[in-house]
């Protein structure tokens, strides 16, 4: 089993900028790649970024890319998620998690492990 604790968001105007952090406890954080996804009110859960176990490789969904980024320190067990540029469409709960696989890491069905989620609002 893999825990996943979430935390950084809350409220920004449009154009500002948050970190969310994802801590991992369980079992080796190393051994998984790590996505963030997010979930607007009334939408589907959707992809925003993935990282591979090093820490080398990153995939961004085309709706973040330029502005998001995605890092991990497995010293620390955690992964981040840096938001610049925010725009109101970014509200959403956000979620990180867990998985096998970096090549389907936009898939949902990836992942093993998922945080219960930290909203996000962006006021315009």
């Amino acid at each position: 089993q893999v825990q996943l604790v979430e935390s950084g968001g809350g409220l920004v105007q449009a154009g500002g900028s948050l970190r969310l952090s994802c801590v991992a406890s369980g079992r080796t954080f190393s051994n998984y790649a790590m996505g963030w996804f997010r979930q607007a009110p009334g939408k589907e859960r959707e992809f925003a970024a993935v990282i591979n176990r090093s820490g080398a490789s990153t995939n961004y969904a085309d709706s973040v890319k330029g502005r998001f980024t995605i890092s991990r320190d497995n010293a620390k067990n955690t992964v981040y998620l840096h938001m610049n540029s925010l725009k109101p469409e970014d509200t959403a709960v956000y979620y990180c998690a867990a998985g096998q696989s970096y090549l389907r890491g936009s898939n949902y069905d990836n992942y093993d492990y998922w945080g219960q989620g930290t909203q996000v609002t962006v006021s315009s």
